[in-house]
């Protein structure tokens, strides 16, 4: 490679987070599509995915979304975590922290008391403020989604608990 192409560096993009649009559904499904078939979450249909499209953010970085999560709702004082993915050509640069917190933000602003995740990552959750928890003592998300899920009787996932200020 040339000297002078070792000098030029591609202009810093600042993702941008946002609500996610109808547009982006295909690419919120492939994320998650190859995240269940890896075994890291459970799997939504393009369907499930355009009713609870309010509940998604995305990040976009080159017009493309880099990196997704949701916000579901359960209680008047239980929110989730839900479907965060991250890009494998964006891992490891702040973008699963960063939606994280603007799930943060969102749930405080709609005036919930608590956020959880059912994760294989507690450590990174840990970071964030978030506890480890018995599952038992989230009844809204054990007996609301988690009894409908082929894993419900060897559920291998932490549950984490964020308590909201």
């Amino acid at each position: 490679m040339p000297k002078s192409d070792l000098n030029r560096v591609a202009p810093k993009v600042t993702p941008v987070i946002r609500p996610a649009a109808i547009h982006d559904v295909p690419e919120i499904h492939h994320f998650l599509e190859m995240y269940a078939a890896q075994g890291n979450l459970l799997p939504r249909t393009m369907s499930e995915l355009y009713r609870h499209l309010r509940d998604f953010f995305v990040i976009e970085v080159h017009g493309k979304v880099a990196a997704c999560g949701a916000l579901e709702i359960f209680t008047e004082s239980l929110g989730e975590v839900r479907s965060l993915v991250v890009d494998d050509a964006f891992k490891n640069q702040g973008l699963g922290r960063a939606l994280v917190q603007r799930i943060i933000e969102e749930a405080r602003v709609i005036g919930l008391k608590r956020l959880m995740a059912l994760t294989y990552v507690a450590p990174f959750f840990h970071k964030l403020g978030f506890a480890t928890v018995a599952k038992d003592t989230l009844p809204e998300k054990v007996w609301g989604i988690c009894v409908k899920c082929y894993k419900f009787n060897n559920c291998d996932e932490t549950a984490v608990l964020l308590e909201l200020k």
